[in-house]
């Protein structure tokens, strides 16, 4: 079984459903946004953190962009361990979210993604600073973290 990429993620387990599923009989690629999405929301809330939370201090987090590398085929049927970490943060105004999502069954990784997030104030669309529970969720990474996030990035470049 191949290890994650990045120490300490914060795992969240889905299974592909017949929804999921596109005409040429695998996952389609839409469903792993999805799925990254629906990882992202289940990470904030293991901190104790709900979507009230973000109407309350008037912020919440955009993708600026989104690169994705799509690794091998799931069907319905079959589970995912989706991991994210909060990668790389200025602790004010902009994170990286990177996912990894691997076979349940044998740890081949599938799907890999960086989402580039900025912090934005709800009533206005305007970017704004990290506040109250973004700051804590968002804070920078430590730097194990950090450090193992560039050695990924100098190896994926050779």
């Amino acid at each position: 079984m191949t290890e994650w990429d990045l120490p300490s993620p914060f795992i969240h387990r889905v299974t592909a459903l017949a929804d999921d599923i596109d005409i040429f009989g695998h996952a389609n690629n839409a469903a792993y946004l999805r799925w990254a999405d629906e990882t992202a929301w289940t990470h904030w809330e293991s901190d104790g953190l709900t979507r009230q939370d973000c109407l309350d201090v008037d912020r919440g987090m955009a993708i600026l962009r989104t690169e994705a590398d799509y690794l091998g085929h799931i069907r319905a049927g079959e589970a995912l361990d989706c991991a994210v970490w909060i990668a790389r943060s200025d602790g004010r105004l902009r994170a990286e979210r990177w996912y990894q999502f691997r076979r349940a069954d044998t740890g081949e990784t599938v799907f890999r993604a960086v989402t580039k997030l900025v912090c934005f104030q709800l009533s206005t669309g305007r970017p704004a600073r990290m506040t109250g529970p973004f700051a804590a969720h968002y804070a920078l990474p430590s730097p194990e973290l950090a450090a193992a996030a560039d050695a990924f990035m100098t190896h994926l470049k050779r």
